[in-house]
């Protein structure tokens, strides 16, 4: 951005909000602009509509004040340090050549470089223990995490858990006592545009700043990931409101300020409050967010779609490709299917069927409506799980169980360049891919008795695989025509 303010890659136009040298904005003549949140115990579980809420009466006309003063205590100060991490050219994973042909920069071993960098942003409490809710991209990288109260108390954080794919981080203040100040999530799902919001939080660095407006649209996709479902306002956040409330008039935190619009006011985005509320559980046990899959390319069913197909709905996810062995190629799911409910909830785009499938628990067994050439069919499919895309950030979970599968036998795959199906992007030295003799750069050609045709049907094969199990791999070496079999054990 050619803003001083801005250092944070900007997706489309379109900026997260925490003002970070470290992850999102710089420092403006030399003052660190706004705040990140805060933590908590990894074993207390999180609350989310304690008993002890503060009741906020609707305020009365002309004054938010009553309001303001019942919430503001929640909202924190989230100050993050770090240092660059960086990989020298010894640390591509790929031999020499092989890392410019297919674009993948290689994989930092760790090592740090530059001076300390400082960030801030915003939070709020949601317990009364010091559990907090912030940005993943105010804290994604940290070395040190400190939360400052309204009151002047501060605390260190530890990062609880994070999913970057909704940008949505937990934390917990270490050493705090009971009886903090938290608030509520509301519903966001009742919240009508044109409702009244306000947003507390720190922009460039001005803790416990308020604005208001109204809710300005629902369900907004700024393409910065699949699960994009924004609320937006016009309120007014800055730079540093990343990952502070926004509230509706009962005092209940409807949405978590994430992301502006380049060069535009009065046009910010929140993360919806009931999103947020289905990733509490994943986040507090695990750390991370395991996704239901259903191994799919999926686009809208528009209307002249459906005129060619000769149906007479025009909303749904229509089916363009089932991938060989995933979930819905098991399940029997055929190209050109449109899929119109999951569960008996409507689908009415590609979206609405990535964020519905994103949100149950993989393994589960769900129903699925769906036309085919007209005619209505219900099908039964067992939810695999979302692998990680190429270039997408993977978060380790801290219950080893639920780890994904290339984390656990120490390889990264993508999607080969050339169309040829899953190549190995990554091998993590002295792990189980490591021992097996699979070198970086590799197409993985089969898993056990399966050819696989790309980077998501191969993982989704690893992670079936049960601990213990020695599975047989075919791969082509880089820069080599033959195939060469190999054993890989699974821890």
């Amino acid at each position: 951005m050619s803003s001083p303010l801005c250092s944070r890659t900007p997706v489309r136009g379109f900026l997260l909000l925490s003002c970070m040298a470290l992850a999102a904005c710089g420092q403006a003549n030399g003052a660190p602009l706004a705040a990140p949140s805060t933590p908590r115990t990894a074993n207390a579980p999180v609350s989310t509509a304690p008993a002890s809420v503060p009741e906020v009466s609707v305020p009365s006309p002309g004054s938010l004040a009553p309001l303001v003063e019942a919430v503001k205590g929640a909202v924190v100060n989230v100050e993050v340090q770090s240092r660059p991490r960086v990989a020298s050219r010894e640390d591509l994973p790929f031999p020499p050549g092989l890392a410019e042909r297919f674009g993948f920069p290689g994989m930092p071993r760790g090592q740090t470089q530059g001076p300390v960098q400082q960030g801030l942003g915003s939070g709020f409490l949601i317990d009364d223990k010091g559990t907090v809710l912030t940005n993943n991209h105010v804290v994604e990288g940290a070395d040190h995490v400190r939360v400052k109260l309204e009151d002047g108390r501060a605390f260190d954080a530890e990062v609880l858990g994070r999913d970057p794919l909704t940008d949505v981080a937990l934390l917990h203040l270490k050493g705090a006592p009971n009886g903090l100040p938290f608030v509520a999530l509301g519903d966001s799902d009742t919240t009508r545009v044109g409702d009244f919001l306000v947003a507390i939080g720190n922009p460039f660095g001005l803790a416990s700043s308020v604005s208001s407006g109204i809710l300005s649209a629902r369900a907004r996709d700024i393409h910065s990931g699949p699960y994009d479902d924004f609320l937006q306002t016009d309120a007014a956040i800055n730079p540093g409101n990343s990952g502070g409330p926004l509230f509706n008039l009962k005092g209940e935190v409807i949405g978590m300020n994430t992301a502006i619009i380049r060069d535009a006011t009065g046009i910010g985005f929140a993360v919806p409050s009931n999103l947020i509320r289905s990733l509490l559980p994943q986040l507090e046990k695990a750390g991370a967010v395991r996704r239901g899959w259903l191994g799919l390319s999926v686009q809208d069913l528009t209307p002249e779609l459906g005129r060619a197909l000769g149906l007479n709905v025009d909303k749904g996810a229509i089916v363009a490709n089932v991938n060989p062995g995933s979930p819905g190629a098991k399940a029997g799911l055929h190209d050109d299917d449109v899929i119109t409910e999951v569960e008996g909830k409507p689908i009415t785009s590609a979206g609405t069927l990535t964020r519905t499938v994103g949100l149950l628990q993989p393994d589960s067994r769900v129903k699925l409506h769906v036309l085919r050439e007209g005619k209505p069919l219900d099908v039964q499919v067992t939810l695999g799980t979302r692998p990680a895309l190429d270039g997408e950030p993977e978060v380790t979970p801290r219950d080893g169980s639920a780890a994904p599968a290339q984390q656990r036998l120490g390889l990264r795959l993508m999607e080969d360049p050339e169309g040829n199906g899953a190549r190995v992007a990554a091998v993590e030295p002295g792990s189980p891919a490591d021992r097996a003799d699979i070198p970086a750069g590799a197409l993985l050609r089969q898993v056990g008795n399966h050819k696989v045709a790309s980077a998501a049907e191969a993982a989704d094969l690893l992670r079936s695989a049960s601990s213990g199990t020695t599975l047989l791999l075919r791969i082509q070496p880089p820069n080599a025509d033959v195939t060469l079999l190999r054993a890989l054990t699974v821890p």
